[in-house]
């Protein structure tokens, strides 16, 4: 009677026990603690890749800047050392469809207006008034990340300023 009621006790948890060891999926506990795990992870990356996202975004503008120097400076070289006058709104229309001194088209000095890294058209300014940029160049500044306007300053990122990402 003893081996009876052994055999059947053994019975009903080798059964349970091949259910349970041949089981799919997991608990809820066990995907409770991987989102945990994963909402820490996330809580301590995520700042450090938004701060080098702004670094990264303040140097494509200075590239676009560095871009249209460039552009302006080509056309200086075609048009006796003078830089386009005027501000951007004059001065891009003169530098994507440019003429010659007899009014001949020639190659564009820009392909498109030149655009920071958060898709506003950069500022151009020559003469310059109340800013300083090294070398007599024409002022060419990006609104910043604020994408407000503070003629250089503020968040700014400008040709004469010495902002580093």
């Amino acid at each position: 009677m003893k081996n009876a009621h052994v055999h059947l006790v053994f019975t009903l948890f080798r059964g349970r026990g091949i259910r349970r060891s041949r089981r799919c999926g997991l608990t809820l506990l066990e995907v409770l603690l991987v989102i945990a795990i994963l909402g820490a992870i996330a809580a301590m990356v995520v700042p450090q890749l938004l701060g080098r996202q702004q670094e990264a975004m303040i140097k494509v503008t200075k590239s676009s800047i560095k871009g249209m120097e460039d552009a302006a400076k080509l056309y200086a070289v075609d048009h006796d050392g003078e830089y386009p006058r005027g501000n951007g709104d004059a001065v891009y229309p003169i530098m994507l469809d440019p003429k010659d001194a007899r009014g001949n088209p020639i190659k564009p000095y820009l392909d498109e207006i030149p655009k920071d890294a958060w898709g506003t058209p950069l500022f151009y300014e020559y003469p310059p008034s109340n800013k300083t940029p090294p070398g007599g160049k024409p002022a060419i500044w990006s609104a910043g990340p604020n994408r407000q306007n503070e003629n250089g300053q503020g968040d700014d990122v400008a040709n004469w300023s010495s902002r580093d990402g």
